[in-house]
């Protein structure tokens, strides 16, 4: 569809956490951009250690990302203006349209967010000029009363674009009544009259059993509920930030016959964790996360994942006796970005970027030594390995890391955000068996992935790259079909104005 006028737009805001917004969103932006329409998704905030890198070299969260996919367009910092990352406890990296600008904790974020919610709004309006349609995702509950004075990535957004806005509420952990209700009972009036209607997702069960439910909540608020959404596990996609349904953190089984069996430490602040998810989807593979120490024999290769604060996670891996097993494994280990960091000798943090100046010992397994530094590496990257395999990625790091003797280059870098370069990145022992990389992405290629999981099982029957890109764009369309056959589109189209 051609555009003609400024973009219209929808808020879809939650009655709490994990009550599936950015799925939601998801499956509309794909429906829309179905039905023709040049759609884009928008999260003000966004809150996860999931990242991503443009191809103009800004990095924000993933889940716009898969949105942007759904939307079949490239990913851009404007769809994710502003992205915390968790480094601490209370406290989070703070970037802004793509750049790290500092670190703040949660008292002084929450300070005074009107010049975030300003650079927000440049985003969001650069974003309803080239779209039809832009889909806006709330975060969190939208009804937290001690932090709407300064919360601007729900309602105030909301304003802003002039969107309507739809609840979505999670029936499956129960208490959708008052989910809902609720909400709109503690929301100031201006928020309230925004409301157009309600999603409620993951149902379990005879849809039949709900039409009371659903009478009382119209009858009780004057809004619509414009769909009853069953809940599925036959459509992979990639979450905001947890893990696959898939996923199995300290199994009680050990590594199994007939499969490649891999071992993925599950640190304190893993970052990129879908760096692993096709691995976790592959049939022939039994990926295992583990927090708790245990033998790992029997297990074909060990991951070590990215981390937002590598030092902290070294010593949690010493202090929980994670060491010992590490030293003994004797299969191939493979670190990503933080992880590659804590398999060398130091870790070198002199100027504080992630907690108290200092050092922390590594593990030794490959001879080389890092040092973070203040400015921030964000890139698009492609190279080879030796024997000549083509690699794609993005590297996110604030550390440098420097070779020893002992080590050889894993990738000869061949571009990095589009500029042709002569570089290298990683580092591989010289039996070949220890590998890191600052590459995340890497498993998401079938030629890289291939080329590792027949090292760990010959006889593993390598995939076609044109059938993995098919495969996911077919997941966004079963996504789109699933959410089309329980939502009302036509009042939804209504409710939107197009």
């Amino acid at each position: 569809m051609k555009k003609t006028e400024q973009a219209k737009c929808i808020a879809l805001l939650g009655t709490g956490s994990d009550v599936g917004k950015s799925i939601v969103v998801t499956a509309l932006c794909r429906i829309f951009k179905n039905r023709g329409f040049d759609v884009a998704p928008y999260k003000a905030q966004n809150m996860s250690n999931n990242s991503y890198v443009t191809l103009e070299g800004g990095e924000m969260g993933r889940a716009q990302v898969v949105q942007a996919e759904a939307c079949k367009i490239e990913p851009h910092t404007d769809m994710n203006p502003v992205l915390l990352k968790p480094n601490t406890d209370i406290g989070s990296q703070v970037v802004l349209q793509g750049k790290a600008i500092g670190n703040a904790n949660a008292v002084e974020y929450f300070k005074d967010t009107s010049a975030l919610f300003s650079k927000a709004n440049e985003s969001l309006s650069r974003l309803i000029e080239k779209y039809d349609l832009v889909v806006i995702e709330g975060a969190g509950s939208c009804a937290e009363v001690n932090l709407r004075p300064r919360d601007f990535v729900n309602f105030e957004t909301a304003h802003a674009a002039d969107a309507p806005v739809i609840l979505i509420a999670d029936i499956d952990r129960g208490g959708v009544f008052a989910q809902i209700i609720g909400s709109l009972e503690v929301m100031p009036e201006k928020d309230r009259k925004r409301v157009a209607g309600f999603i409620i997702n993951k149902f379990r069960g005879d849809a039949s059993l709900f039409d009371d439910g659903i009478e009382y909540i119209e009858t009780k608020t004057g809004l619509p509920v414009l769909g009853l959404i069953p809940y599925f596990r036959h459509i992979e996609i990639d979450p905001e930030d947890g893990m696959p349904l898939e996923t199995v953190i300290d199994p009680p089984t050990r590594p199994q016959p007939g499969k490649i069996n891999i071992a993925c430490l599950r640190l304190p602040h893993i970052s990129n964790f879908t760096d692993f998810n096709p691995l976790i989807r592959d049939e022939h593979v039994s990926f295992h996360y583990l927090s708790k120490p245990r033998s790992l024999s029997g297990y074909d290769a060990l991951m070590i994942p990215g981390t937002k604060n590598v030092r902290f996670d070294l010593q949690w891996l010493k202090d929980n006796r994670w060491e010992k097993p590490i030293l003994e494994f004797g299969g191939k280990i493979l670190g990503v970005c933080g992880g590659y960091q804590m398999l060398g000798k130091q870790v070198h943090d002199p100027l504080g970027i992630e907690g108290c100046p200092g050092n922390t010992a590594g593990f030794g397994l490959l001879d080389i030594e890092t040092t973070l530094e203040k400015s921030k590496v964000l890139s698009r990257s492609q190279g080879r390995l030796a024997d000549g395999t083509v690699i794609d990625g993005y590297e996110i790091h604030m550390g440098q890391t420097t070779l020893g003797s002992d080590a050889i280059p894993l990738v000869q870098v061949t571009s990095r955000n589009t500029e042709k370069i002569e570089d290298t990145d990683g580092a591989v022992s010289p039996d070949a068996r220890i590998e890191g990389s600052y590459f995340h992405g890497l498993f998401d290629f079938p030629d890289f992935r291939n080329r590792y999981l027949k090292k760990l099982s010959p006889d593993y029957p390598a995939e076609d790259a044109q059938i993995a890109a098919e495969f996911k764009q077919a997941q966004y369309d079963l996504l789109a079909d699933h959410f089309e056959r329980y939502l009302d589109i036509n009042k939804l189209m209504q409710i939107v104005g197009i």
